[in-house]
Formats: structure tokens, sequence, C-alpha cells
């Protein structure tokens, strides 16, 4: 059995072959191998929750109430956030919100303003 090289963008291990393309069931993203060598791998994508690519910059919306640990009330949904910045880590978009200041937040629970 040959070693199917892992997603480019997600770096899952997990990969498969499906009509001549490599696919990643986590990510859903599809390639064709030919392309592993162009730089795909340095490519650092994030998506919202409706699955728009997001850049540094943008501006988005909360879709969903957020608990904040260690206050008392959390970021409530329709809350909009300006200029973000993407991280490649767990909680991908770092920015600022009034009244609670510096945070992390997740993609999958905002979308593109």
């Amino acid at each position: 059995m040959t070693e199917l090289s892992p997603c480019p963008i997600c770096k899952s291990t997990f990969t498969y072959e499906m009509n001549g393309l490599l696919a990643c069931p986590e990510c859903g993203h599809e390639w064709a191998p030919e392309e592993e060598d162009n730089s795909a791998g340095d490519q650092f994508v994030v998506k919202d929750s409706n699955g728009n690519i997001l850049q540094n910059g943008d501006a988005v919306v909360i879709i969903k109430n957020l608990p904040v640990k260690g206050s008392p009330q959390g970021i409530k949904a329709g809350t909009k956030v300006k200029n973000i910045r993407l991280v490649d880590s767990d909680h991908n978009i770092d920015c600022k919100i009034d009244g609670f200041g510096a945070m992390a937040l997740k993609s999958e629970f905002v979308k593109k303003a």
C-alpha cells in the first residue's frame, strides 16, 4: 500500500484518493497529487462558519453566545469584531472586543461581515 501525503491545509494524515484527486475528510480540501510540490503546504487558510475565506483586517460577527472564562458575562451573538488577525493555532482569530479586551476566537463561531 502506498503512503499518501498529509493534507496541505490542516496536516491531517487521514487523506484518501478519490477520482484521481487526494481528499481530506477533516477539512474537506481536495488537491491533485501534482500540486503538492507547488508550495501548497505553506498555504494557511481560515474559513468562517459559512465557508468564506477570512483575511487579516476583516470584520466578523459572532454567531453564537460565547461564554468567557473568568468573566460573569459572555460575548453575545451579533457582536461585530473589526480588524481581526489570523494565527495558526486552535483558536485561529486574535482580536480586541469592546468591553472584553484581547480575545482569541475559533473561526467556526464567526461569519464575515
